[in-house]
């Protein structure tokens, strides 16, 4: 049976896109290239970075460059660096940022750089975030692209297949937010349910149930923190979304249909939840990981909602695999 990885793969493969590959100059940029060359998950490739330094490595990861299949982007040398020095300098001189902090970002920060030619439209998708922090990664995109238009919120999603598909649906789930905003407030949990639940309809093609999360379920406790809970179903309630969700629940009664009779009887849930909402982001973060490293669930992300042009995260700690995946992910992105 097909992985939802090899399935994201061959949706990506019908209609391939151009991929910034925002830190070149880094070995696992260089072999997620040869990857996704190799495969033909993309239309092209662009790797950012020192033009000798990006050059070396591909020749140690026997990457051919003179194909035009991928090119190298290095901001000291081309051109069109100053006009990218100019959006980002017009763009954040209200906020204090000077033309030579603006030339500073552009050439000497790649994920600087990798921004400005999404947001001028000269490639589909952004991935980076191997080198830099996500901090730094979020900004380069707000800075440059920005939110999409009429959203407020960005956030993050995990994408975790787990190897029991009995689990959610055909064991695909979505857990949200991992990355992002540290104590979303009820508006930002209603936007990243709302964000979440696109994404996971998107890319897998099922319909989601979101189950919002906590340590109580239909008020067998109280917290500040389960009340942004109730109040984040509220604003769902007031907005008539076109999908399923309840809470707050706690996890067994999202996923467990036993558990859900008992604790949550009558939830339109009814214990099958594939899209988890986290109250904040240690819950989110920590969550994730627990599914992942004890779960044994492949974690794809995270994907970056919100943004107005696809530009995706890594960790810092991720392998050429990562990089490659995540490029596919931000390629089905595209509009």
């Amino acid at each position: 049976m097909a992985s939802f990885m090899d399935n994201l793969k061959e949706k990506a493969k019908s209609n391939p896109k151009t991929i910034v590959l925002a830190e070149g100059y880094d070995e696992r940029h260089v072999k997620a290239a040869v990857i996704l060359k190799k495969e033909q998950l993309v239309k092209g490739l662009v790797l950012v970075g020192d033009t000798a330094k990006i050059q070396g490595l591909a020749k140690e990861n026997d990457l051919n460059l003179d194909d035009g299949f991928v090119k190298i982007f290095d901001p000291t040398k081309e051109a069109i660096t100053e006009k990218y020095i100019e959006m980002l300098f017009t763009a954040r001189e209200k906020k204090g940022m000077t033309k030579d902090h603006a030339k500073d970002l552009i050439t000497n920060h790649s994920i600087y750089a990798a921004a400005a030619m999404i947001a001028d439209n000269d490639a589909d998708g952004m991935v980076g975030g191997a080198v830099y922090s996500t901090g730094e990664m979020l900004r380069a995109a707000l800075f440059l692209i920005g939110l999409k238009k009429g959203i407020k919120t960005l956030s993050s999603t995990f994408f975790l297949e787990s190897p029991d598909k009995s689990l959610f649906t055909n064991g695909i789930s979505c857990f949200a937010d991992c990355a992002v905003i540290p104590e979303p407030t009820p508006e930002q949990l209603a936007d990243i349910a709302k964000a979440t639940a696109e994404s996971y309809r998107s890319m897998t093609g099922n319909e989601p149930k979101v189950a919002l999360l906590s340590f109580s379920t239909k008020g067998s406790a109280e917290h500040e923190s389960i009340t942004r809970v109730r109040e984040a179903k509220k604003i769902l309630d007031s907005q008539e979304v076109d999908f399923v969700y309840d809470g707050e629940m706690q996890l067994d009664a999202a996923m467990i249909e036993k558990v859900a009779a008992q604790k949550a009887p009558g939830s339109p849930i009814k214990g099958d939840a594939n899209v988890f909402i986290f109250p904040e982001l240690n819950s989110g973060n920590i969550g994730h990981k627990i599914a992942q490293r004890v779960g044994k669930c492949t974690a794809i992300g995270p994907m970056l909602q919100g943004i107005a042009k696809p530009a995706n995260d890594l960790s810092r700690g991720c392998s050429a695999q990562d990089i490659a995946d995540l490029a596919v992910i931000t390629s089905l992105q595209v509009k």
